[in-house]
């Protein structure tokens, strides 16, 4: 309800509102463009891409209240803009991209292993596991960011459990 508001706000001009919905949804999206573009690029340049993009269309979003998965739908663009670019020159490269912070150590190895077995995941796979794992989206919401049936979000997130169940065994 809080982000609603702000996004009315920030569609009527006010630049604090718009301030405050990136303040609210930066570590999301930032989390999830790094999930995504393991060893494939600069996240954080991504990460700016969407906010640019966000800025330019939030005055055409009609539904306020569906502001997450609108959000997430513009970042899985960019992610994929970026993915897109980097097979065609070929210049995708596998090793897990790295953590930036001061988390204490146990944190951070955790943190390395999940990003390790998050990279090991196909594309696909790891998309979903990250919006509905990581960033707590519904079945319908990811289903909607990924334009499939929500039946397809399910097997793809059974698929991915099964994969990273697989992928800790082997550790």
């Amino acid at each position: 309800m809080e982000s609603e508001l702000l996004v009315v706000r920030a569609q009527l001009g006010d630049r604090e509102a718009f301030a405050e919905l990136v303040r609210v949804w930066e570590r999301p999206v930032a989390e999830y463009v790094r999930h995504m573009l393991v060893g494939a690029g600069p996240a954080e340049d991504v990460g700016q891409e969407v906010w640019l993009a966000v800025l330019k269309g939030l005055p055409r979003l009609r539904q306020p209240e569906r502001f997450a998965a609108w959000l997430f739908t513009v970042a899985r663009r960019q992610v994929m803009n970026q993915l897109r670019g980097k097979y065609a020159d070929g210049s995708a490269g596998g090793a897990p991209t790295e953590l930036a912070g001061e988390d204490p150590v146990d944190v951070l190895i955790d943190r390395l292993v999940i990003t390790r077995w998050l990279s090991a995941l196909p594309l696909v796979e790891r998309e979903v596991l990250v919006m509905f794992h990581l960033h707590d989206l519904s079945l319908d919401e990811c289903a909607e960011i990924l334009r499939i049936p929500v039946g397809t979000v399910k097997s793809r997130l059974h698929r991915a459990r099964r994969m990273v169940r697989e992928e800790a065994a082997r550790e």
